[in-house]
């Protein structure tokens, strides 16, 4: 057709969202199933499907959630539009009177948000919002709308008696009409009338117009008694306040948009706030600064293991920690008990931390976490950065109430929110925005979510009615620090810098490396169109969405790339340590693993910081002894890894604990002591402390207790001596070290919010498959009788088998109905290319391949019209 004649013969507005879904090609449906993933979920049959689920309640609930403020502006407005609306209609709403030119210019962008995800559809002369979104928008009394304007003349009339619809005509100065219906329409055109209605608030009382002045940005209800006082009689007389219900008065929409100079909104916002800066720094100190975080925050995880070695707290009976184990937890990690629940958190998350199974059930190391110490200090940072980002677990949670009021603990069920993963990568992305080193200040940073994703019923919960006989101050929105989002900004902002993504609150180069951003990158802002910039809305692109999470791959070669850039910058381990004649060791880095795991069991650690300080006592020693250790180890272990050389004190310590290890020896007989001096086992029948072990004398050398090997060991030690377990061969037991491991465990799922959004081979298989049953279902058909819509056709065998034959002759498509073996019926259009067998093989146009059907599943055929092949 050429252009004349389309000019000529303009293309018919579709007349549903089915018919306006067919008219898109297939990068605007794809933009639609990126958006809204839940409707290939699964993948529809035909583009009828497809329109019937956009329009269900939680698919636009969901849809609605995800507009930033403005898109959800202008939805708010065309809900309270009329039903087509116009674009300039729609823009007196958003803009009122006199537009300024930052509204006009966002408007088509935000309209074209509202066109991609099948929201409104229609041209920009019929533009029509979903049905179920304007139910959702829409004003009533339980719901007031978040535009905060009430029903219609027509809505707020509807149960009204005639003659009382003509007293008002009469009093506001109309003429008379011969019904309802057209004395209704008489005063709604007063009320739009500008000049008019201009000049009949002029004749108000000075009360009256204080009345309308307190309705009109909403609420719009209002409470009067039986007996109304003029001014509100006024009102109510010319039915510039109409009753809903015995004592309640409403203020008409089209009132309430005369005084307010057309807006739906007292204020709209077209633009996104900007993130403000709160202090610049140099790039260098930000990223040394969150390095140094980096490896604290590895040093907290390790220690946090260590400490449960051999098997950590019990789990609570409903699962997770209880309050008194996350206290004891903190205080050795020496840190709050929010911090302290964020660390075992992030450990869990990360596969390193879980429980056992066992009957006792406890937490403890997984397997995976002696995996974790053996990578590079850099690659094991980057499995727990890695680990929070993309986690729904919320460790902000600790602490708080359930739905069902119950505490919510560490690692407990009730901590995962969905929506935590894209907050944390909302908020770095918008960090990655601002210049290098610039640190951004929170509150801008909250206003920025809160736009990008106002608040839920932040403006759509029910509000009581506002009395009409005295002004009443309005309502306050729900505070953002309420706001779920809100609360994750503030959390991501702080764990983040503990976590060393972020240094003095600016985003590090290796935390942009880990978001998948090269230097220097933008954030994706939703930025407005140009001034003056006003095509037709269904011509309008949406504008860049932020930058999307990384997928598996993306992700671990995001990650590879950040622990390149964080390796330099963190400290390197040594090999040595610096001996103090006070018995202390000075470790002034962080130590090799071997050196550090040998020097933990013969020292304890007592203190923390850039140095590590840790001190010989008699029964650290007599730990390492225990552990298999002679003291000529011990010599040359310390001589070998020490700058300074081993004090005179250290070394009279380990000698002497040696000396005396051993020389006591207990075995089980329920238990015994033997020593070779019968004078020193005398010594320890005489001590009165020795009385709770009930110790008697079997023979000189040997000493029977009455309690196990254990107890009767920690007793001795605790009298001053230094015995040694021995083996019913009487060879001594080495104590090793022990590690208590949980058996292989997956880190916990995130649990999504929703279903995923689509990858590029989901999405050309899916708009194939809808495309191809959207041909099946609407291609026209030669039948000999007309076929509801939707129905599959039904022919005899022969009729089915004798059409496919001349099918195979003539080339011709047709149109078949059939039930595959689990009994789902569907319908395809195909090209019959040989019958035999009682199988039918053709080209189906559905699938896009050639394919074979038995010919007893086919339930009919039918030809398709010369134009439909």
């Amino acid at each position: 057709m050429s252009t004349e004649e389309q000019q000529a013969n303009p293309p018919e507005p579709p007349r549903s969202l089915a018919e306006a879904l067919r008219t898109r090609d297939d990068l605007t449906l794809s933009a639609l199933l990126r958006a809204r993933p839940d409707l290939i979920t699964p993948v529809p049959t035909d583009l009828t499907q497809l329109a019937t689920r956009a329009g269900t309640r939680a698919s636009v609930v969901r849809a609605l959630e995800r507009l930033n403020r403005f898109a959800l502006q202008t939805a708010e407005a065309l809900a309270v539009a009329a039903d087509p609306s116009s674009y300039d209609e729609l823009l007196g709403l958003m803009a009122g009177d006199e537009p300024d030119e930052t509204t006009a210019a966002a408007l088509p962008r935000a309209l074209g948000t509202l066109h991609e995800q099948a929201l409104v559809w229609g041209p920009d002369d019929r533009l029509r919002l979903v049905r179920t979104a304007r139910e959702l928008l829409a004003p009533s009394p339980q719901h007031p709308s978040p535009t905060g304007l009430g029903p219609t003349v027509a809505e707020a009339t509807a149960g009204m008696s005639p003659g009382r619809v003509q007293e008002i005509l009469t009093t506001a100065g109309l003429p008379s009409t011969h019904d309802s219906v057209s004395a209704v329409a008489s005063l709604s055109a007063l009320f739009t009338d500008r000049t008019r209605m201009a000049e009949l608030l002029t004749t108000a009382p000075a009360e009256s117009l204080d009345v309308l002045n307190r309705l009109h940005w909403g609420p719009p209800y209002g409470q009067v008694t039986a007996h109304p006082a003029p001014h509100l009689r006024w009102l109510l007389d010319r039915g510039l306040l109409l009753p809903t219900a015995p004592g309640t008065v409403v203020l008409p929409r089209e009132v309430a948009l005369h005084l307010r100079d057309g807006q739906a909104h007292r204020e709209t916002e077209p633009l996104a706030p900007p993130v403000e800066a709160a202090a610049t720094h140099r790039p260098q100190a930000v990223d040394a600064t969150a390095a140094g975080q980096a490896y604290t925050a590895l040093a907290t995880v390790e220690e946090l293991l260590k400490d449960w070695d051999e098997g950590g707290p019990a789990v609570l009976r409903a699962g997770g920690l209880s309050v008194r184990d996350l206290k004891r937890t903190a205080v050795a990690l020496d840190v709050p008990e929010p911090v302290a629940a964020f660390w075992v958190e992030l450990a869990h998350t990360a596969g390193l931390l879980a429980s056992d199974g066992e009957a006792d059930e406890r937490y403890a190391a997984t397997p995976a976490y002696d995996e974790w110490q053996e990578l590079p200090a850099a690659e094991r940072w980057t499995r727990l950065a890695t680990a929070w980002l993309t986690a729904t677990r919320t460790a902000g949670l600790v602490g708080g109430r359930d739905a069902k009021d119950r505490t919510l603990s560490a690692l407990g069920p009730g901590l995962d929110r969905s929506a935590a993963p894209e907050v944390r990568h909302r908020v770095l992305t918008l960090l990655a925005g601002l210049p290098e080193g610039t640190a951004a200040t929170a509150d801008s940073v909250l206003a920025r979510l809160s736009w990008e994703r106002p608040p839920r019923g932040g403006s759509r919960g029910p509000q009581s009615p506002r009395s009409a006989q005295s002004p009443t101050s309005p309502q306050s929105p729900q505070s953002a620090q309420d706001d779920l989002r809100s609360r994750l900004a503030r959390w991501t902002l702080s764990e983040a810098e503990s976590l060393g993504i972020t240094g003095r609150g600016a985003l590090s180069s290796h935390g942009r490396a880990l978001l998948g951003l090269p230097p220097g990158t933008p954030a994706a802002d939703d930025l407005p169109g140009e001034p003056g910039d006003k095509l037709p809305a269904h011509h309008q692109h949406t504008p860049a969405a932020p930058a999307e999470p990384l997928g598996t791959a993306e992700r671990s070669a995001a990650a590879l790339h950040a622990a390149r850039l964080l390796a330099p910058l963190l400290p390197e381990p040594l090999d040595h340590v610096l001996l103090q004649a006070d018995l202390t060791a000075v470790a002034p880095g962080p130590l090799r693993r071997p050196l550090a795991d040998t020097l933990d069991v013969l020292a304890d650690v007592e203190s923390k910081g850039g140095a590590t300080v840790y001190r010989f006592t008699p029964a650290s020693v007599r730990r390492a002894l225990d552990a298999g250790r002679s003291a000529s180890d011990l010599h040359a272990f310390l001589s070998a890894h020490s700058r300074t050389p081993v004090p005179q004190p250290l070394a009279y310590l380990i000698d002497d604990v040696a000396r005396r290890h051993g020389h006591l020896r207990v075995g089980a007989a329920s238990a015994y002591v033997r020593c070779d001096d019968d004078t020193v086992l005398g010594e320890i029948l005489a001590d009165k402390r020795s009385e709770p072990l009930r110790l008697r004398r079997l023979a000189p050398t040997v000493l029977a207790a009455q309690t196990d090997p254990a107890t009767l060991l920690d007793g001795l030690r605790s009298l001053g001596y230094a015995p040694a377990a021995e083996s019913a061969e009487g060879d001594v037991l080495i104590t090793r070290a022990h590690a208590y491991r949980t058996p292989p465990r997956t880190a916990p799922e995130p649990v999504p919010d929703g279903p995923p959004p689509p990858d590029d081979t989901l999405l050309t298989a899916a708009l194939r498959a809808i495309r191809a049953g959207d041909l099946a279902s609407t291609a026209p058909r030669r039948t000999s009788a007309p076929v509801p819509d939707g129905t599959l056709p039904r022919t005899s065998s022969a009729e089915t088998l004798a059409t496919m034959q001349a099918a195979v002759l003539t080339g011709e498509a047709l149109w078949i109905g059939y039930v595959n073996a689990e009994g789902s019926a569907s319908q395809r259009v195909i090209a019959p290319i040989r019958v035999e067998g009682g199988f039918v093989t053709a080209y189906d146009h559905t699938a896009d391949e050639v394919r074979t059907y038995p010919l007893h599943r086919v339930t009919g055929v039918a030809e398709l019209a010369d134009d439909g092949a």
